[in-house]
């Protein structure tokens, strides 16, 4: 091999070797969440700060990385969320409907809770015990769990017996708030 053929090998060869040795990298690798700082490449140190407007842990110039070499890396931090698809639902009240009133025999009201939303969960049902001229003997709240799309019988306890002997009749609310 002539001279000129092995300088330029060893130009080549040395020049990967700087490459490499000063971290300069075309691979895309695969960091999930990292957060690329716009360095400007081929820093020896990641720590290196060339943007004279950040503070002097490693820059940001606001950009995020995004891995989009593999199709099954879709969720690495394509939308700038990490991947995760929290979200949060309020469920609607749980109507009420009263089937029977408090007796001296039977303490306690019984009402029908029913959960219009597609999850269960817990409601708050609340029956004003009332007497002959309308005038509260007592309000009684209990906590239920509905099933979705569901309902279900609950009865509402009064304080005790000697209560229910004044209950003429039995008002509760149309709604029970979800927990």
């Amino acid at each position: 091999m002539d001279r000129r053929g092995q300088k330029l090998k060893f130009t080549a060869v040395a020049v990967v070797v700087v490459l490499a040795l000063t971290g300069f990298s075309t691979s895309k690798g695969h960091s999930r969440g990292s957060s690329h700082s716009g360095d400007g490449g081929g820093c020896s140190s990641s720590s290196q700060n060339h943007d004279s407007s950040s503070s002097s842990s490693g820059g940001s110039s606001g950009s995020t990385y995004h891995d989009y070499d593999d199709d099954d890396d879709y969720t690495d931090d394509t939308y700038g969320d990490g991947g995760s698809s929290s979200t949060s639902t309020t469920q609607q009240d749980a109507t009420v409907k009263l089937i029977d009133c408090a007796t001296p025999s039977e303490p306690y009201a019984t009402v029908e809770v029913a959960n219009p939303n597609v999850t269960g969960g817990y409601f708050t049902v609340t029956v004003d015990f009332l007497d002959a001229g309308s005038d509260r003997v007592e309000e009684r709240t209990t906590d239920e769990y509905v099933a979705g799309n569901d309902s279900t019988t609950v009865q509402v306890d009064l304080s005790g017996p000697g209560v229910a002997a004044k209950v003429d009749h039995c008002d509760p609310e149309p709604y029970a708030p979800a927990n």
